[in-house]
């Protein structure tokens, strides 16, 4: 049955609603793709987003079938495909019928749930402009084709959810920024008072143990001195954490510098082109900055060795010292915040961190993110 114009108009407003209201991506597409549905005779839809070497992501789906759904939605996360690889050459500028799809074939084929009757399924680009985004798919069951209209919708729709992925990309850029900028404003407050007010100390600190005769209160001011000396290393380490100099040099020259600027060693070792997206050079920046933190508080040794690779598919740092170590004990062993942090902060990009360490054997911190 075919809908309507005036059924389509007041679908597509629905859905323009919908898309500017919305600020979360998954939640905008998974949205958009419900409310097709519910207006439209497709049944199930799902979205690809796509990277410039062709890798896809499954970002939405909204009422697949258990075949397609099963273990995650393995036959939509894994392996390729026709309109993947369409789209990835440039041969797949607007929507159009798909004759076979292997997924739909793979799950149909290894009989692992119900495939509700979907054999086939259309595919439409998701762009804005000339930037490209991945792919919206739609099916239906007992149906090998769709209309000209249902196309027409099909396109239609895709035009306004790649708007409105461009949209969040630019507030999403638009945050960066200011986060970026104010980062930069209290790294300039942080050093212009209080650092120059524990500098301050240090001297006034320094003049007491010189002028003073009596041994109490030398050793009186030299603690002073020592302790205002600490607080101000933790307070440059603390700026750099806030504005990283060196970064803008590459992720490489960035974890040197911290180094150096903590007193340590690092030797370091390169396999393959570091050209990280830029979030993933911050992500891994910062969990080697409390890395490098943890070895100049605990480790008893001023030496690491960094080893950083980078793959097709994943970048991998591993950072190494042969200092004092500590017990890992699964069942007593209770992460330090910094620890967490450094997990919490893998995990967002879907990467992990692991520990390997023991007393007197040294520390060894293994990164592995994709991208």
């Amino acid at each position: 049955m075919e809908l309507s114009e005036h059924s389509n108009v007041i679908l597509l407003k629905e859905i323009a609603e919908l898309l500017n209201e919305e600020t979360d991506m998954e939640r905008m597409l998974t949205g958009a793709i419900r409310k097709l549905l519910d207006g439209s005779n497709f049944e199930t839809a799902w979205i690809f987003f796509i990277d410039g070497e062709g890798k896809h992501r499954l970002m939405a789906q909204a009422n697949l079938p258990s075949a397609l759904k099963e273990d995650d939605c393995r036959h939509l996360q894994k392996g390729g495909c026709w309109c993947v690889k369409r789209y990835h050459d440039g041969d797949l500028e607007k929507a159009s019928n798909i004759i076979a799809c292997q997924r739909i074939e793979n799950s149909i084929a290894e009989k692992t749930g119900d495939h509700g009757n979907i054999t086939h399924h259309a595919t439409v680009p998701l762009q804005s402009g000339t930037e490209r985004f991945g792919l919206l798919n739609i099916a239906a069951p007992d149906r090998e084709r769709f209309s000209t209209d249902e196309l027409a919708l099909l396109e239609s729709v895709a035009f306004q959810i790649g708007s409105a992925i461009k949209r969040i990309g630019l507030t999403k850029q638009e945050q960066e920024l200011a986060l970026v900028t104010e980062r930069n404003r209290l790294a300039r407050d942080l050093h212009d008072s209080v650092n120059q007010l524990l500098f301050s100390v240090t001297l006034t600190a320094r003049g007491g143990v010189e002028m003073s005769e009596e041994p109490a209160i030398r050793e009186t001011f030299s603690d002073i001195q020592h302790l205002t000396q600490e607080a101000l290393n933790e307070m440059r380490a603390l700026i750099w954490q806030l504005r990283p100099k060196g970064l803008e040099s590459g992720l490489l020259e960035g974890i040197k510098g911290y180094a150096e600027m903590l007193g340590l060693e690092l030797e370091t070792k390169v396999n393959g082109v570091i050209q990280l997206p830029s979030r993933i050079e911050e992500t891994l920046f910062r969990i080697a900055q409390e890395a490098l933190n943890n070895i100049r508080k605990h480790a008893g040794t001023d030496r690491g060795q960094l080893f950083l690779s980078v793959t097709q598919t994943d970048v991998l740092l591993v950072l190494k010292d042969e200092g004092r170590g500590f017990v890992m004990d699964e069942k007593l062993y209770i992460p330090s915040i910094g620890m967490l942090s450094m997990k919490e902060r893998a995990k967002s990009e879907g990467g992990t961190v692991e520990w390997s360490s023991a007393m007197d054997k040294g520390t060894e911190i293994l990164v592995r993110i994709p991208y």
